[in-house]
């Protein structure tokens, strides 16, 4: 049960102090960009934003009428 405990507040402690640390970091500048692309990611991103939708109608309209037990 002390272990428990502990870690319990351990984890209390991540979490208040996270916030503080990163905070508490030097702030860097961003590097200048001399030709970015037009595109970006933005079209990786849509990729797995569809390829994530399809999968989930096909789980979702699985026919599931197969026995469970043998």
């Amino acid at each position: 049960m002390k272990i428990r405990n502990l870690a319990a507040a351990a984890a209390a402690m991540t979490l208040v102090v996270a916030p503080v640390a990163a905070q508490a970091a030097p702030q860097r500048a961003a590097a200048p960009v001399e030709q970015g692309s037009e595109m970006g990611s933005a079209w990786v991103l849509g990729f797995f934003a569809l390829a994530a939708f399809i999968t989930a109608i096909v789980i979702a309209t699985k026919n599931h009428n197969e026995p469970v037990s043998p």
